[in-house]
């Protein structure tokens, strides 16, 4: 930046009438109003004449008395032509009364050429040296050609003027500038405005708020010592007076604004490349949040997939009931969280992508395999290892169940069985006929025939402990071992009884035809009370007997069939009292015939008493059996009416998330209202939805309670918690899927200035050619809803339709516009990108490089340190890091290569 800036104003030729005969009618009443105060007047008259002087020297003359020197006209033709570069009418040399008023009659007619409206002012008072008049016409100059072509961020004149004190003087304590009179009479503003543009000429550290009139006097030396701007004012007279003179104040900070114009333009190129880092840095940020989730994402599925995947069962109901709620844990507390991140990491995507064509940078691409659609495969086998992973689970418990069930069966029946053999082979062992009677003969002989109906009436308990061993093994009991090897023992033990009892037939027959009598009584009881004998141990065995059942109706099958049992009692008792009523005829004939009994019945083990004991037995059995019946009759009413209860809900869940998702289709496709209406509408759809969960966890607490009861099916409803559960995901998928959709479009239409009438039309023209899809991700629910895209030859129709004249070449080049990645349909974003393409205002890598040419004053290369002073810091840095040297002829040591640099940006080859 050079020592001294020269003073060049170079205005502007073309005028636009409206906006000065607006900011003129504000100055009509000048002459009345504020010219009455004298320190004003005193203020304006030295302003005005060293700022006439400052373009008159330029010509090689000045003035002295403003009133005065400007009472021929030739000094003032000569100031008009100065600043306006432009040649006015040759003025008259005479020195008479009217060759003056000519004269300034010229200028005046010049001044309003130039669109400017003269109020009360006249050559004849001019000539007269009217000084209010004089003073008017001089600020009317000063308007037109030093004021009014400040433009600063759509405002001009006053207010341009303004607001670029404001944005210069920002940044500095002290300073607050709201108008052109009493903000200036500390100074500090004046030196705040030097020292923004030239920071080697003042140190504002050193400058104090309560010395105003060193302050001013610091700038007025300065701005004329090194800017070339005159001293326009004194520091006594703007401290003294209350309220500074505005038009005096404005005329000397306009001389700054164009002193430092050129100033300006650097800022400006440095503000371009501030949006442009700035934009890209926050790009790199999307990209880098991105990647960091993917990651993140695809690990945890990563993790997850092997612990569902694994099928190893465990050996006890409580270790795979605790698997299962395990597996309740991930699916209410650890996957919920992942699925919001999943739709916030697409949400993420569509938004960066958006982001990046409305700056007109290149599309984003993840990293191999952190695609969404990457993601959203892996998601899909997650959830199908999920699936098999529950109906394994379910599987095995059902599985252990029944396995329990069968094993306590198993242990049961083989006590029973045990119980009976005991003692058996030690009794068919003996030889105790070889020195019986014959009575003792024929009552052993009977006695073999009852065990050996016995024997056969246990030939159905020794079939079923084999069939259930069996069964074990095939559903892989954990201790069939065990089982095997009892049950192992069971049979040999039986084939050898069969063999011991044929043996003892054997002998006892050829001994038989030794003996005659038999005691015929003893024989009936014998063999009347084995077979009683042994429908009571089958009654006492079915008494006691373990059930399972999932229904009402099994259990009240099991009732009935409890009640034919007890119908039967009364048929039981009777060949009890007939079997005791043998015993009795003994009794009774051997107290007839004074026989004395010793012993007991040769025939059987049975006594009298054990078939009353056993008999008493029964009959406690039987109240015992109806308790157990009716327990579970209560239990199974229970699990039923928490199936009512789920299906209840279910049942209105269900239709709830269908109408939901319906009305979101019909949101997103509505064209009758704005944008932000149906942002308005979608975000009310989205909070229902969120109020709504409180009746999906009630529902995964009834379906707890139900899967704890063990209850697997339910007639009552069609959805089960899984469809739910899906149902629910998608319509929050749905719902932020389709606001990040509508979002996408605000910012399209807000970037590329869209009107509303025109998305509408776009709207309409799409959905004309836009085909309906069935969703089928869940078989309970069906919906229908417009897809949102578009095949080619769909889109090729909607082109013709708008009056498209497409070839194959033509046609084929639009596709590679808006289907870059060859997906094969159009989305209605990139639709809208297309239709508003041309009319795009972006950076281009051209603008920016234009940019860093100003801060470069031009050079081909720019250097560290004039990245430091024009940007600030963060993008300095920003640059400094990735900018490459500059290798040119003309590079210096630390020389940047800036045009690569800004190629890159917009992913172009260097130019």
């Amino acid at each position: 930046m050079t020592t001294v800036i020269e003073t060049q104003v170079q205005y502007n030729n073309t005028y636009m009438m409206s906006t000065t005969e607006d900011y003129m009618t504000q100055e009509e009443d000048w002459d009345r109003d504020l010219l009455l105060d004298p320190a004003w007047e005193k203020q304006q008259r030295k302003t005005f004449t060293a700022w006439c002087n400052s373009h008159l020297r330029k010509a090689g003359t000045q003035i002295e008395n403003i009133e005065e020197d400007f009472r021929n006209g030739l000094k003032l033709m000569l100031l008009l032509e100065v600043i306006s570069g432009e040649r006015l009418p040759k003025p008259d040399k005479g020195k008479m009364r009217f060759h003056k008023i000519a004269n300034v009659n010229k200028a005046l007619d010049y001044i309003s050429s130039k669109g400017v409206k003269l109020v009360s002012i006249g050559a004849e008072e001019i000539v007269d040296g009217n000084l209010k008049m004089t003073l008017g016409m001089i600020w009317t100059i000063i308007l037109r050609f030093a004021i009014q072509d400040i433009s600063v961020e759509e405002t001009s004149a006053k207010e341009g003027l303004l607001l670029w004190c404001q944005r210069k003087t920002a940044p500095y304590r002290n300073v607050n500038v709201q108008n052109f009179h009493i903000s200036w009479k500390d100074g500090l503003a004046l030196c705040a405005l030097i020292h923004r543009h030239r920071p080697d000429l003042i140190d504002y550290s050193k400058l104090r708020k309560d010395d105003p009139i060193g302050n001013l006097n610091t700038a007025f030396e300065v701005a004329e010592k090194y800017l070339d701007i005159p001293k326009m004012l004194d520091a006594e007279d703007i401290v003294n007076t209350p309220k500074p003179d505005e038009k005096a104040i404005m005329t000397y900070v306009s001389c700054f604004y164009h002193a430092f114009a050129g100033a300006e333009q650097a800022e400006t190129a440095a503000n371009r490349i501030c949006k442009v880092l700035a934009v890209n840095q926050e790009n790199e940020r999307l990209m880098e949040e991105y990647e960091k989730l993917a990651s993140e994402l695809l690990e945890w599925i990563r993790r997850t997939i092997p612990w569902l995947e694994n099928r190893v069962a465990e050996q006890t109901m409580r270790a795979m009931q605790q698997k299962l709620e395990d597996f309740r844990d991930y699916r209410r507390i650890h996957k919920p969280p992942r699925v919001q991140e999943k739709c916030q990491l697409e949400i993420n995507f569509n938004t960066l992508q958006t982001k990046l064509r409305l700056s007109n940078r290149p599309a984003f691409m993840p990293s191999e395999g952190k695609m969404v659609s990457d993601i959203a495969n892996a998601w899909k086998g997650l959830e199908q290892v999920e699936k098999g992973y529950e109906e394994w689970l379910l599987t095995e418990i059902r599985r252990l169940e029944r396995l329990d069930h069968l094993a306590e069966k198993f242990k049961q029946k083989c006590s029973l069985h045990e119980s009976w053999t005991t003692g058996k082979e030690h009794l068919l062992s003996q030889k105790d006929y070889e020195t019986a009677s014959l009575m003792e003969i024929r009552a052993l002989m009977r006695k073999h025939e009852a065990f050996e109906s016995d024997l056969a009436a246990h030939q159905d308990r020794v079939e079923q402990i084999a069939a259930i061993a069996q069964e074990l093994n095939e559903l892989d009991y954990h201790d069939a071992a065990s089982v095997n090897t009892r049950c192992q023992g069971i049979c040999d033990q039986w084939d050898n009884l069969g063999t011991l009892t044929q043996k003892r037939r054997d002998a006892l027959e050829r001994v038989e035809k030794l003996w005659e009598t038999i005691d015929q009584l003893y024989l009936e009881f014998a063999k009347r009370a084995a077979p009683f004998n042994n429908w009571m141990d089958g009654a006492m065995e079915d008494l006691q007997d373990m059930f399972i059942v999932h229904s009402i109706e099994e259990i009240q099958s099991l009732i009935t069939a409890h009640d034919q049992y007890k119908a039967t009692l009364p048929e039981a008792d009777k060949e009890r009292i007939a079997i005791m009523g043998i015993q009795n005829e003994i009794t009774k004939i051997a107290q007839t015939y004074g026989i004395k009994l010793v012993g007991v019945n040769p025939y059987t083990v049975l006594s009298p008493q054990d078939i009353t004991n056993k008999w008493e037995a029964v009959k406690q059995l039987v109240p015992h059996r109806d308790q157990m019946l009716q327990e579970e009759v209560a239990r199974q009413q229970a699990n039923e009416r928490l199936r009512r209860s789920f299906a209840a809900q279910a049942n209105i869940i269900g239709p709830w998330i269908q109408t939901k998702m319906e009305e979101i289709g019909h949101v997103s496709v509505d064209i009758t209202g704005s944008l932000e209406e149906q942002m308005n509408n979608l975000k009310q759809y989205e909070q229902n939805i969120i109020n709504y969960k409180s009746n999906i966890d009630k529902l995964e607490g009834d379906h707890q309670l139900i899967q704890e009861a063990l209850v697997f099916d339910n007639k009552h409803t069609n959805y089960t918690m899984e469809h739910i559960r899906v149902g629910w995901e998608q319509l929050l998928t749905t719902i932020a899927r389709t606001i990040n959709e509508v979002e996408n479009q605000i910012l399209t239409r807000d970037a590329k200035g869209i009107s509303q009438e025109q998305l509408n039309e776009f709207r309409a023209s799409f959905n004309h050619f836009d085909r309906v899809s069935e969703m089928g991700l869940i078989t309970v629910f069906n919906f229908q809803k417009r897809n949102g895209m578009m095949d080619p030859d769909d889109f090729r129709a909607c082109l013709i339709s708008m009056g498209y004249d497409l070839g194959e070449v033509e046609f084929a080049r639009i596709m590679t516009l808006v289907d870059p990645n060859n997906t094969g349909v159009v989305t209605f974003q990139a639709f809208i990108d297309f239709m508003t393409r041309e009319t795009a205002e972006t950076d281009t890598a051209e603008q920016v490089m234009a940019s860093f040419k100003i801060l470069a004053s031009d050079k081909s290369y720019i250097t560290v340190e004039e990245l430091r002073r024009e940007l600030p810091p963060e993008q300095a840095e920003y640059c400094i890091c990735r900018m490459t040297k500059y290798s040119g002829p003309d590079a210096s040591p630390g020389a940047l290569d800036y045009i690569s640099f800004s190629s890159a940006l917009y992913g172009e080859s260097d130019l």
